[in-house]
This record gives structure tokens, C-alpha cells and sequence, in this order.
């Protein structure tokens, strides 16, 4: 059945919403190039895209309503339906599902009673899938309102969704202090994040990550074969000097490849 029109914003809404989104199509040479970020703007106010967003955004810069539902539709970033406060994000690639998080998933999903795109009933914990969150050298890897929480267990991430219910100070492993899903939209609307000390805490790649860089640049000697050659027993190694060890120095007892968890099939095809 078709749609009636879009509520308007109130019109209090409206004018703060104006004046922030000038402030972001003045940035770029051509107005629709200000659609990703005045998406994150809309998505500030109500959490999510909604309909009302996506009608502001199309006026503003001068498109149609299905121009900008067809960009708000493609980016998994762009919520299409109330979310909660915390936007819990489970990676389930290959390097973070193999090292357990498939087994958070399940675990979260079970614990929380909701299933993949889902927000608890309190309206707090919004729980998703992610393809990758770019930190395999830390795998397995959660993300809350997109900021890192390493080298996670199902007991860990447990947890950490019951802090984030409870209202507990919670602290991401590294990069700035968590905050709520709609701060985070402004953040990534081009809005500086005006929170003391915010800025500063910033959060990188691992040395698992950075080792080759450095050895190109001559910054690193090569270390010893980490990995023993077939045969031999394993030999002690330990990573020295980094602050946060990578999940490949610290490996987790969640992965379907540990010895206590063996995975792939119990006999050949066929039998």
C-alpha cells in the first residue's frame, strides 16, 4: 500500500537540524556530496533514518526521496528502524569467527534473548553480525557504538552488554570513551566530539598488524619462526614490548580450533 508523506520535524527540530546541516553541505563543492554525513546527522536525533531524515536530507540538497533512500539503504551504518543506545557489533568473519566469534554471537544472542538486528526490550542493547571491524590482529573483536573491545570470550562480552544494561562505565580496549549510538552519529556526522579527553585517546592497529610496515621501513628486526616446523614441539616464544597483545600472542580458549574444541568433520565425506 503506498506511504502517506513524512512527518515534518517540529519546526524547533527542524531549525537546529538546518543550521547543522549547512554547516556540512558548506564543506564540499557540490551540495549531494553532503548526503553520507547529514544521514549520520538525522540518524543523531532519532537514532535511526527514518523516513522524516531521509525527506529532510532529499530537500536540502536538492534530490529525491529515493535517491537518498537508495544510499541510506546500502550502508549497514544507516539504521532503518529505532535502535538502542549501544550498538553491540559481533565479528563473524573468517579470522574472528575461527578464533570464537560465532560463539560470542550465539552466546550474546542467547543471553540478551534477541536475535541478529534486534534491541532488547529495555531499548538499550541493539545486538548485529558484523562482516569485519578491521582488527584481526585482535581477534576476536566486538564493537560497541564502533569502538573496539578486543580479544573477547563469551564470558567477557557477556559482561559487557550487562554493564551496558546496568548503566556501568564501561571502557573500550583502546580509542576513545564509549558513548550513546546518537553521540556517536554526530561524531561521525563531522562534529567534533567535544568530551574532555576524547580526542586524545586514540586507539591503532597492533603490532601483529604494524610488523611489516616497520620491517619495510627498517624500524623491526625479523623475530625468530614463531610457528615450529613440523615435528618439533612448540617452542616458548612471547611477544616483548607491546602494551596490548595481539589475540594471535594471546590466543582465546573460545575458538573452534582449539584442541578442547576440535572443528571440521568426524569422518571423510561419505561415510
Amino acid at each position: 500500500m503506498p506511504q502517506l508523506p513524512a512527518p515534518a520535524y517540529p519546526a524547533e527540530v527542524r531549525a537546529r537540524l538546518e543550521a547543522d546541516a549547512k554547516e556540512v553541505i558548506a564543506r564540499y563543492p557540490g551540495s549531494r556530496s553532503a548526503l553520507l554525513p547529514l544521514l549520520h546527522l538525522v540518524q543523531s536525533e532519532e537514532g535511526y533514518v527514518s523516513r522524516t531524515g531521509m525527506a529532510f536530507c532529499a530537500e536540502l540538497l536538492g534530490l529525491t526521496t529515493a535517491e537518498v533512500t537508495a544510499v541510506a539503504t546500502f550502508y549497514t551504518m544507516y539504521r532503518r528502524r529505532p535502535s538502542g543506545d549501544y550498538q553491540v557489533g559481533v565479528c563473524t568473519n573468517t579470522l574472528c569467527a575461527v578464533m570464537g566469534g560465532d560463539a560470542i554471537f550465539d552466546r550474546l544472542k542467547d543471553h540478551l534473548g534477541v536475535g541478529n538486528d534486534e534491541t532488547t526490550e529495555d531499548g538499550k542493547v541493539t545486538l548485529e553480525h558484523i562482516e569485519c571491524n578491521a582488527a584481526c590482529d585482535f581477534a576476536p573483536v566486538v564493537m560497541v557504538n564502533w569502538e573496539f573491545f578486543d580479544n573477547q570470550t563469551p564470558e567477557s562480552a557477556t559482561r559487557l552488554v550487562d554493564d551496558l544494561i546496568a548503566g556501568r562505565t564501561v571502557e573500550p580496549t583502546r580509542g576513545a570513551p564509549l558513548c550513546s549510538y546518537k553521540e556517536t552519529a554526530r561524531i561521525l556526522a563531522g562534529f567534533p566530539d567535544e568530551r574532555p579527553g576524547a580526542v586524545e585517546a586514540t586507539g591503532g592497529a597492533g603490532p601483529a598488524s604494524l610488523i611489516g610496515l616497520k620491517l619495510a621501513k627498517g624500524e623491526a628486526t625479523p623475530r625468530p619462526r614463531v610457528v615450529s616446523p613440523r615435528g618439533e614441539a612448540p617452542r616458548d616464544e612471547t611477544q616483548k614490548g607491546a602494551e596490548h597483545l595481539s589475540s594471535h600472542d594471546a590466543p582465546q580458549q573460545t575458538s573452534a580450533s582449539d584442541p578442547d574444541h576440535p572443528a571440521g568433520p568426524a569422518a571423510e565425506e561419505g561415510e
